[in-house]
């Protein structure tokens, strides 16, 4: 049976949470927003595609940067409303230029900062 994006279950403005996870190491290291389009084109390209809602635009990851996430497999929950894409990340996947955006853990009530921005 083919895989249609219109089947998986998006919220009231077309979105559907996306967790990328590194391949290698199965770090979480984010987590986005996608249409079904964006979920088209990720399919397609293999090339991670988020949609931007600030930007109201198509976000393929990487394209700027240079810190490309190229698809490897691709999953959704069982309720069909989360999708999780493990991918081979290239540098950082934080704008903040870490590996990960969950790089701050709360310790006994404290914010710990678990790692510091990759070296360009």
């Amino acid at each position: 049976m083919e895989f249609d994006a219109s089947s998986l279950r998006y919220n009231e403005a077309g979105l559907i949470p996306a967790i990328a996870q590194d391949n290698e190491t199965g770090d979480v290291l984010m987590m986005a927003w996608m249409n079904a389009e964006a979920v088209s084109k990720t399919l397609e390209t293999k090339r991670v595609t988020y949609w931007s809602r600030s930007r109201m635009s198509f976000w393929i990851k990487g394209e700027t940067s240079g810190h490309v996430q190229e698809l490897v497999d691709f999953r959704y929950d069982c309720d069909q409303d989360c999708i999780l894409v493990l991918v081979n990340q290239t540098g950082a996947a934080c704008h903040t230029n870490r590996r990960t955006c969950f790089y701050t853990a709360v310790r006994d009530g404290e914010n710990v900062e678990l790692m510091k921005p990759m070296e360009d």
